[in-house]
């Protein structure tokens, strides 16, 4: 057996009297592709922020890699192969998409340190940031400001981003929330070509991302977890569907 990516164990979190998430047990193993969904207030973001070290659990562990880094701040968790994407503030609007791109890998390498490292290692960085930038079909954009380009484009440096930092685990924020129509199919399509060794966790509302995405889904509502299953055993669960689309069982009446 191999140790899974990532492990959450009996993880809680509560607010003064008010218990956000409940007992959540989730495993990510190498290269899983498992998506987290339920409806809007299920506590989806109060996981991630736990998993990723935002907030500190009431109880319970979070294990990546076999290591337990419940208690250890986000920049260590990061260090050890844990991203995540779409935490707008990542991105240097009034710099270009190259320059983003280097300064992710600059500080995955501690080169963003070292103001007088030789010519030759900057090459290689600017190197790596082009080859993630072709990965995601950015190249035409490496010299433009971010903050020149749509929406769904910067939602794509912002992946290009997480990837620069060689995570072994990555978590993927609503990854088309706020995209124009017409541009979800880039993410879609960039999330669906992502590394196949990078464990994958998807957190999203929307259920058509999620089946296209997903090999394991998991349905969190009211902060427990309601049920995991396939895409297919999930898409006939009945109250999946009772819960999810608020449709009334003739049970209810």
């Amino acid at each position: 057996m191999t140790t899974p990516a990532l492990e959450v164990r009996n993880l809680n979190r509560s607010f003064g009297a008010l218990r956000v998430t409940r007992d959540v047990n989730l495993t990510l193993e190498r290269g899983a592709r498992r998506a987290l969904f339920g409806p809007n207030g299920a506590g989806k973001t109060t996981l991630v922020n736990l998993i990723t070290g935002v907030l500190s659990p009431s109880s319970g562990e979070v294990i990546l890699e076999g290591q337990d880094v419940s208690r250890s701040p986000q920049a260590d968790r990061a260090r050890r192969g844990l991203a995540r994407t779409f935490q707008i503030n990542q991105l240097f609007r009034g710099l270009t998409v190259l320059e983003n791109i280097c300064m992710a890998i600059g500080e995955r390498t501690g080169g963003n340190n070292d103001l007088w490292r030789p010519a030759g290692s900057r090459r290689e960085v600017i190197e790596e940031a082009l080859d993630h930038l072709e990965s995601l079909r950015l190249v035409d954009d490496s010299l433009r400001l971010v903050r020149e380009l749509a929406y769904g484009r910067q939602r794509l440096v912002e992946i290009a981003i997480a990837l620069a930092q060689k995570p072994r685990v990555l978590l993927l924020d609503e990854p088309a929330a706020g995209v124009p129509s017409s541009e979800t199919h880039l993410i879609l399509d960039v999330v669906a070509s992502l590394p196949q060794d990078i464990a994958v966790l998807i957190i999203e509302h929307d259920m058509d991302v999620v089946f296209r995405f997903a090999r394991e889904i998991t349905v969190l509502v009211q902060g427990a977890v309601f049920t995991q299953g396939t895409p297919a055993e999930i898409k006939a669960n009945p109250d999946v569907r009772a819960v999810y689309l608020g449709e009334e069982t003739h049970a209810h009446g």
